[in-house]
């Protein structure tokens, strides 16, 4: 049962292999939490043992730091969560006190004595829990003291270390002193290699046999064909429920480095059980070996972005821009950085741990630092080559982004000083350089993923097209532009924040750990401040969450008010419009303030600047103010509303919208104009449906003096009373204007439900009377008779004149 019980722990181990990552910061968390409710006197002799470790500066180590700052991180820790714990006694006591009131004064009569004993009580327990509160606040505020204190002891030390020189490695004097240091360290080294063959020697006993070979078998099956073999399933789990599209080919980039991750570091971890299966590595091996498995998972998750991005067998799937040739080329380079990398940590830990010489510590350090300047240097070799040969095919080179280039461009620079440090005796100082820019380049690959994943997977959920894009358009009413707009936002939103979040942990000034590193990021917000607003990311995050739950709270309001409340209101079309405006108006200022209190903006700093501008502003802002109160009025007094046909200043249309600012009246021609609204305020505009919604047909018709006027008058009004539009109330009239010119005028008048039919109504008529009166042989012009003189000549007598008459002309 045992070793199936073990078995079984190692396939969960397999499945979720990031545990051993976290493993240790939730033992921390774990003892912290155990140890939350110590008491003052004891936090503060753990804070005096931190203080005590620190008073000889000369023999600080960088170790000695770390342990110091994660000691008073904990009292810190600790100190917090007390003063979090005695609050609400504190408030309860208060309470009970409140109740009880005041002790009586000399002469009032006597209360109970049980009131008085209880009362006594209580303010000796709100005593004593005052004075807790206090020291712990002070613990707090110490620790914080001594963090500070320590970050400057490490950033001296630090400094100390850089402008450290030796001997060159090219000079005498270095293999010298290397030389005369060896048989010591040979040494060391042996009795670390006798421990580690103790315990290997203890593995292949009979009890451990049997779990230490099963556990290498999984290990090197992992090694051999785990990971092709969890990526293909990854990356079809990827295909089968991701769109196709960007989001996939980023998720694919992430899953590429996950697996990467699981399979290496889980087989590191097997192979850690193999040998330790029973425990058989002592406190001091294990110490030593337990780190390089967390570290396995770090090279491991280089390597394994190295692969996503670059993505040789799959270029369909990479991520950069950059040509098939140049990722070819580049193919070794993560996973040999990544070695370099675990050499690197497995090389500090050793020499630490056998407490080597300065020279054989530093001569370490120049070979790593050599190693990975050289790769960089080989790699823009690589890159240069590869530019060279596709300008040699005649194609042009993609244009290289900005960012990229000043990245190259700091490759290089720290390549320089990492060779000429070590080549200068400066070892310290390229040893450095070298892990910083294996770290940067580690963090800016993992930066460029996850800005891709948060781009793509903002662009993906709110597509229009997509099946979430879909269910908030028909949920939401959410028109496809402001799902586009809002995937822009959200994705540049989300990706500011990580990378403001990125560049501490990028450019720490020295080495830290991640913790501390995480920290930092968290701080880089928290220092920062624009006039008396303080720039907290709780803020930044709350308001966000306000201004996007109130806005859709505003939204979902209207919609419901407009759709299914006002409807089944006697109110008219126009009134709910405007309803509907005002109320959106209020919410919108309701969620502006909510979002500024979410901030923390003191609204009187806010009123003092704007009363201190509001003289300049006033001028500027006139007619926008102005707009502003007459939108206002218009929604209020509705002398013009939604649905109105309104004449003004040559205008005539239809009203659509009554903005805050202006009024859209959209023309016959379709075409809208936008009118200020201080003009329909302070203008005289015609309101053609107003008071009286009909719309008036009038035609103008000139008739013949010969015509029989009555029978004009009689079929144009079976025409007007028989149309299938005009009203009969009020009823059509045919009256005779006036007689002029040889021509009678007569005035038809119908009326319409609806003025905007006045101009389709009145073509119809002018058409049927046209009709009907050619029909009757009444004209509408009387044909008259041109006559047309010619001259006959004579000879013997004057010309005399001859006439033509032709019918229907005249001259």
């Amino acid at each position: 049962m045992p070793i199936l019980y073990r078995l079984l722990l190692i396939l969960v181990i397999a499945l979720g292999g990031a545990f051993p990552l976290y493993a240790q910061d939730a033992q921390s968390n774990a003892q912290i939490q155990q140890t939350a409710l110590a008491t003052p006197d004891q936090l503060s002799a753990q804070l005096d043992k931190v203080k005590q470790s620190l008073i000889d500066k000369t023999k600080l180590t960088d170790e000695m730091l770390t342990a110091a700052r994660s000691s008073t991180q904990s009292v810190q820790q600790q100190a917090d969560l007390l003063t979090a714990s005695l609050a609400p006694q504190a408030d309860s006591l208060k309470a009970k006190l409140d109740v009880l009131g005041p002790a009586p004064e000399k002469g009032a009569p006597a209360e109970a004595p049980e009131v008085a004993s209880q009362r006594k009580q209580l303010l000796k327990d709100q005593a004593d829990l005052n004075g807790q509160l206090k020291q712990a606040k002070l613990l707090s505020r110490d620790s914080q003291q001594m963090l500070t204190e320590i970050s400057a002891l490490r950033r001296d030390l630090f400094n100390a270390q850089i402008s450290q020189r030796t001997a060159s490695p090219v000079s005498v004097a270095f293999w010298s002193r290397l030389r005369q240091s060896f048989p010591d360290d040979r040494a060391n080294f042996s009795q670390l290699w006798q421990s580690l063959k103790g315990a290997l020697g203890q593995a292949w006993q009979p009890d451990n046999r049997a779990p230490f070979i099963l556990c290498l078998i999984a290990a090197i099956a992992l090694m051999a064909g785990g990971r092709r073999l969890l990526e293909h399933q990854l990356l079809e789990i990827a295909a089968r429920y991701l769109p196709s599209g960007h989001l996939r080919r980023s998720a694919m980039a992430l899953l590429v480095t996950v697996a990467t991750m699981l399979v290496y570091g889980t087989a590191a971890w097997l192979i850690y059980l193999a040998v330790n299966w029973n425990g058989v590595f002592d406190q001091d091996l294990d110490n030593l070996v337990r780190p390089l498995v967390r570290l396995m998972f770090f090279t491991a998750t280089m390597a394994g972005l190295g692969r996503a991005l670059l993505m040789v067998k799959h270029p369909s799937w990479r991520l950069p821009p950059i040509s098939d040739d140049l990722a070819t080329r580049l193919w070794p380079f993560p996973t040999l950085m990544a070695l370099c990398a675990l050499l690197m940590a497995i090389i500090e830990r050793i020499t630490n741990d056998i407490g080597a010489s300065l020279a054989t510590a530093m001569a370490a350090n120049a070979l790593v630092a050599t190693l990975i300047g050289g790769l960089v240097a080989y790699a823009l070799v690589l890159m240069s080559r590869a530019r060279r040969a596709l300008l040699a095919t005649g194609e042009t080179p993609a244009k290289r982004p900005l960012w990229v280039g000043l990245l190259v461009l700091c490759a290089f620079i720290g390549m320089v000083i990492s060779l000429l440090s070590v080549l200068t005796g400066y070892i310290a100082l390229g040893f450095y350089v070298a892990q910083q820019m294996i770290r940067a380049g580690f963090l800016i690959a993992a930066l460029y993923v996850f800005m891709h994943i948060i781009n793509d997977l903002c662009e993906s959920l709110l597509s229009p097209d997509s099946r979430t894009g879909q269910r908030m358009q028909d949920n939401f009413g959410i028109a496809p532009a402001r799902l586009e707009q809002t995937a822009t936002v959200l994705s540049g939103v989300g990706r500011a924040f990580l990378l403001l979040f990125a560049i501490p942990l990028i450019l720490a000034p020295y080495g830290a750990g991640p913790t501390e590193l995480v920290d930092r990021g968290t701080r880089f917000f928290n220092g920062l401040s624009v006039g008396t607003l303080t720039i907290e990311p709780t803020s930044i995050f709350n308001a966000a969450l306000m201004l996007l739950v109130g806005s859709v709270i505003v939204r979902l309001g209207k919609r419901w008010l407009s759709q299914q409340f006002l409807p089944k209101t006697s109110l008219d079309v126009g009134m709910q419009m405007s309803i509907v405006t005002l109320l959106g108006y209020v919410g919108g200022i309701l969620v502006f303030v909510l979002v500024l209190g979410a901030m923390k903006v003191n609204v009187q700093s806010i009123a003092w600047v704007a009363s201190a501008l509001s003289v300049g502003i006033g001028f500027g802002l006139q007619a926008v103010v102005q707009n502003f109160i007459s939108g206002l009025i218009l929604l209020a007094e509705r002398p013009v509303k939604v649905g109105d046909w309104v004449s003004i200043s040559g205008v005539e249309g239809d009203i659509k919208r009554i903005n805050v600012r202006a009024t859209e009246i959209q023309q016959g021609d379709r075409s809208v104009v936008i009118v200020p609204n201080s003009q329909l305020i302070t203008q005289n505009v015609r309101n053609v449906t107003l008071a009286n919604a009909q719309g008036r047909v009038q035609i103008r018709l000139p008739m013949p003096l010969s015509s029989d006027a009555s029978k004009v008058r009689q079929i144009i009004f079976d025409i007007l009373r028989n149309h299938t539009v005009t009203l009969n109330t009020p009823s059509p009239s045919v009256t005779l204007d006036s007689i002029d010119a040889g021509s009678m005028m007569f005035v038809c008048t119908a009326y319409v439900s609806n003025p905007r039919e006045v101009s389709t109504v009145k073509s119809d008529l002018l058409f049927e009377i046209v009709d009907r009166l050619r029909k009757a042989n009444l004209p509408l012009t009387t044909p008259q008779d041109m006559v047309v003189r010619t001259m006959q000549h004579d000879a013997a007598t004057a010309p005399q004149p001859s006439t033509t008459v032709i019918p229907g002309q005249s001259t």
